[in-house]
């Protein structure tokens, strides 16, 4: 299956509208034969961009990716790969850690790249994210890291993830920004009314978002406020021909800001089902449906 790429903004990078999430690779515990072909399986449903951060898996998934795509290096040109980095985590692979803390100094995401670029068996990134707003980031030095890492060619766009309205004009006054990939689904709803997904509107820049099917509860599971959204995504994909999932990423895509999702799971079946909301349109009525399932109010 070919789907069009999608340009996340303005001159931004071109990202398939279904990203694959490989956070939780480490846990598959696959052999890199089998990880290459979950990234081809990937690449066959149209998912051609993966979401990657420096600290998954503790510091590992990059290097996991990396050794699968060692197998078939020619399948590098068909992807997009994005990275993250800023956050430092307390782990065997970085015993000079004492505590878990942010840097987004230029040192700092100089050398988070290179290691990200090591490890991925790659000699760029398509997108590279700050991962979490650093209360100590210095504007301007983020700049200059980015405009180091492009004209280096290491990196060819640049955006957060995260970030509140203010910390993302913030950074965006210094530098193009592409995204801001944050969390949203039916039991997050705060983008939708705290000004990030209007800034993004307003801006004509996409956001990216993480959790989609918020850790697999709006499916698997869980309470009161769960079993209301599950009835209705349930109630709505029986009346259009489709799955309780696909509805809930059809949710997401409802959105005028227009969101890419990043689908997690080692399912390629799961990744189908976030496929198939491409094809889905709710009206109005619907996606009100599952919000108030989730409020458990009707709008006011």
């Amino acid at each position: 299956m070919t789907l069009p790429l999608t340009e996340l903004a303005p001159g931004g990078p071109r990202l398939s509208p279904i990203v694959a999430g490989a956070w939780r690779m480490a846990d598959w515990h696959w052999d890199a034969q089998q990880r290459l072909r979950w990234i081809e399986e990937c690449v066959e449903l149209g998912v051609t961009s993966f979401d990657h951060a420096d600290i998954y898996g503790g510091y590992a998934v990059e290097g996991l990716f990396g050794e699968a795509l060692g197998l078939a290096p020619a399948l590098r040109e068909r992807l997009q790969l994005v990275g993250k980095c800023g956050i430092k985590l307390v782990a065997p692979a970085r015993p000079e850690h004492r505590i878990k803390h942010y840097d987004s100094s230029a040192a700092h995401i100089a050398t988070s790249v290179d290691a990200s670029l090591r490890a991925l068996r790659t000699d760029r990134l398509d997108l590279l994210l700050i991962h979490r707003p650093d209360p100590l980031m210095d504007a301007d030095e983020v700049a200059r890291a980015f405009e180091s890492l492009r004209a280096a060619g290491k990196v060819r766009h640049f955006g957060v993830s995260n970030f509140a309205p203010a910390q993302f004009e913030l950074l965006a006054s210094r530098f193009p920004l592409v995204t801001n990939q944050i969390e949203l689904h039916p039991l997050q709803r705060a983008a939708l009314t705290d000004g990030t997904l209007d800034q993004l509107q307003r801006l004509r820049i996409r956001p990216m978002i993480w959790s989609p099917l918020a850790g697999g509860a709006l499916i698997l599971g869980g309470g009161e406020a769960e079993r209301r959204v599950q009835a209705a995504l349930g109630r709505i994909g029986e009346r259009l021909g489709a799955s309780a999932a696909s509805v809930a990423f059809a949710w997401l895509l409802r959105h005028p800001s227009r969101p890419l999702p990043v689908a997690g799971s080692r399912r390629i079946e799961a990744l189908r089902e976030a496929v198939a909301a491409l094809r889905l349109t709710l009206d109005a009525q619907d996606w009100t449906e599952v919000w108030q399932a989730a409020a458990g109010h009707e709008v006011a």
